[in-house]
C-alpha cells in the first residue's frame, strides 16, 4: 500500500480503446486510481456502476478516474460498452503497476484505490473498499481535502 503523501508511482497502460495513458501525463490534476479484480463480476459491476454514476461530479470537480485490472483492453471494451462506463480502464496483464501501487494479493488484485493530487502524491488511500459506496465516499473525501 502506498502512503498518504507519498509519489505515485509513474505508469504508462493501454486503455479500453488501445490508447496509452501515461499517469504523469495528469500532473496538476486529481486522479483516482481504483485497482479491482475481474471485468464484470458482480462486486467490480457494482463498484464501476457506482463510479459511473457519480461520474458527472468526478468530472465537474476536475478528477480523472482510472480504473485498473489484468483483464486486456478487449475485456475492459467489451465491460465499458455493457454499462456504459464513461471513464478510462486500463490493462494492466503482468501486473507491474498493480505490484507497485501495493494492489496484489498472491495472484488475485485487490480492490484498492488511491486518490492522487495535482503533485503526484498520494492525499487518500482505500485499503478497503465497499463496492457500492466507493464512488460516493471517494468524491466525500475529497470535497473535505479541498476546504
Amino acid at each position: 500500500m502506498l502512503k498518504i503523501n507519498e509519489q505515485a508511482p509513474d505508469f504508462e497502460l493501454e486503455d479500453q480503446n488501445g490508447k496509452i495513458n501515461k499517469l504523469s501525463g495528469y500532473r496538476g490534476r486529481y486522479v483516482l486510481v481504483y485497482f479491482y479484480p475481474k471485468d464484470d463480476t458482480p462486486g467490480c459491476t457494482k463498484e464501476a456502476c457506482g463510479i459511473r454514476d457519480a461520474y458527472g461530479l468526478f468530472e465537474k470537480n476536475g478528477i480523472k478516474v482510472f480504473g485498473i485490472s489484468a483483464d486486456s483492453a478487449e475485456s475492459h471494451k467489451k465491460f465499458a460498452e455493457k454499462y456504459n462506463l464513461p471513464f478510462t480502464l486500463l490493462s494492466d496483464p503482468k501486473k507491474n503497476v498493480i505490484k507497485s501501487f501495493g494492489a496484489k494479493s498472491g495472484i488475485l488484485t485487490r480492490r484498492v484505490s488511491y486518490l492522487i493530487g495535482p503533485n503526484g502524491k498520494v492525499l487518500k488511500s482505500y485499503p478497503k473498499v465497499d463496492p457500492a459506496n466507493h464512488g460516493g465516499q471517494i468524491l466525500e473525501d475529497f470535497l473535505e481535502i479541498k476546504k
